[in-house]
């Protein structure tokens, strides 16, 4: 619980983890919602999320599901599945799978599929940091 209550005070902006192992993505992508007035960690790796997400407090994770090392999906699971990460909304994202197959291996919020517009996918993010402050 003190972690959480941590979390909780020291949010100025809404904060939001991006994971992809392609650095233009990560790159641009981080350069987007920084733009809209986000706070930013872009990570390469999977194996790195959970002791980041502990420390950054993510308001959301941005998760693509094709990583080198250990994949999204694996990601997502681990994440639901700590008691100190399981209520930070998970959006997952890639060119190959659509959400009704990412949900039958996780339990990711939600999806958007690459190439996405900016619009729709600030809109998902807008949408499930409000859904998961509520």
């Amino acid at each position: 619980m003190i972690w959480f209550n941590y979390c909780r005070m020291e949010k100025l902006m809404d904060k939001i983890l991006i994971v992809d192992d392609n650095s233009d993505i990560l790159w641009v992508v981080e350069t987007v919602l920084k733009r809209y007035g986000f706070e930013v960690m872009a990570l390469p790796r999977g194996e790195d999320v959970i002791p980041k997400a502990k420390v950054f407090c993510p308001q959301l994770i941005l998760l693509d599901v094709f990583l080198s090392g250990i994949d999204g999906i694996e990601v997502c699971n681990k994440l639901k599945d700590n008691p100190k990460t399981k209520d930070i909304p998970v959006i997952m994202f890639s060119a190959h799978t659509n959400f009704t197959d990412i949900q039958k291996f996780c339990k990711a919020d939600d999806f958007i599929a690459k190439p996405f517009d900016v619009n729709e996918l600030v809109s998902k993010i807008q949408f499930q940091i409000k859904a998961g402050t509520a």
